[in-house]
């Protein structure tokens, strides 16, 4: 990996509704990089999300099934935390169980206790494992599938190297997000989301749309999320789209597009 990049994992959380499937979309606030943009919630991998003693707290991976997934030779499992971590401090929802198999109710009883876990994770005061220990938590990483592996071109000052994971949004949760970093939060169809930014209606950059395209083909979130387990990670290939301009317009091209490897 280039060391310019920086790893990052963002994560589609969906649910199922009368309406089909929704996607969780967020809206960054004017901050740069992202300001202004609907993108959904993620971020760059922390520290804290790389502890080896994690892996007893996951349900579904070990750090070596989870890098043979993403086709790391280690810390691949930290995608999964990250995933979980970012989307409990930009919007509230946890992707966790109690060890007991108790489900977490983050709408009652549950909420102003892990509302502090939050506010402290934001912080930096405390991470996800001491999280985890304190309230014998099971994260949910059997949850959270891969989706897609995008790279920042490298035109952009800032670049990462982030995996695209989507995740079923667990009952009793409620989405609050930060209000710092993001100023809007909403369930939309993928659809209706595509339609929105091609008539200008929500600003996107192309892996947001391209994401969003992926859902598409499937009828419904639990689908999505059965089919994208089975995938291994030769069939996720690397995306770096490389920008030109052709006769005063921009045009952009994937790996395997036809002069892709002339730019």
């Amino acid at each position: 990996m280039n060391n310019n990049l920086t790893p990052a994992a963002t994560v589609l959380v969906l649910r199922d509704s009368e309406e089909g499937m929704e996607v969780l979309m967020v809206k960054r606030s004017k901050k740069p990089p992202f300001e202004n943009l609907y993108v959904f919630p993620g971020g760059k991998i922390d520290e804290g999300d790389c502890s080896k003693d994690l892996e007893s707290y996951c349900d579904g991976h070990n750090d070596q099934e989870a890098s043979l997934t993403l086709g790391l030779n280690n810390g691949g499992l930290s995608y999964w935390v990250a995933c979980i971590r970012e989307c409990f401090e930009e919007v509230g929802i946890l992707l966790a169980t109690k060890i007991s198999g108790e489900k977490l109710n983050l709408e009652d009883e549950d909420k102003s206790k892990f509302d502090k876990y939050r506010k402290m994770l934001i912080n930096n005061e405390i991470n996800i494992l001491d999280v985890c220990k304190e309230e014998d938590l099971i994260l949910s990483t059997s949850n959270i599938a891969p989706l897609s592996h995008w790279i920042t071109p490298e035109f952009e000052t800032r670049r990462y190297d982030t995996r695209f994971f989507i995740a079923y949004l667990p009952e009793k949760q409620i989405v609050q997000h930060d209000g710092m970093e993001l100023t809007k939060s909403l369930w939309i169809n993928p659809n209706m989301a595509l339609k929105k930014a091609l008539d200008g209606e929500m600003q996107m950059i192309l892996p947001t749309t391209e994401n969003l395209k992926s859902c598409m083909e499937f009828k419904s979130a639990m689908d999505m999320l059965d089919n994208q387990k089975q995938i291994s990670h030769n069939e996720i290939k690397p995306i770096l789209p490389k920008f030109f301009k052709d006769n005063g317009n921009w045009v952009v091209l994937f790996p395997g597009d036809e002069g892709y490897e002339d730019h």
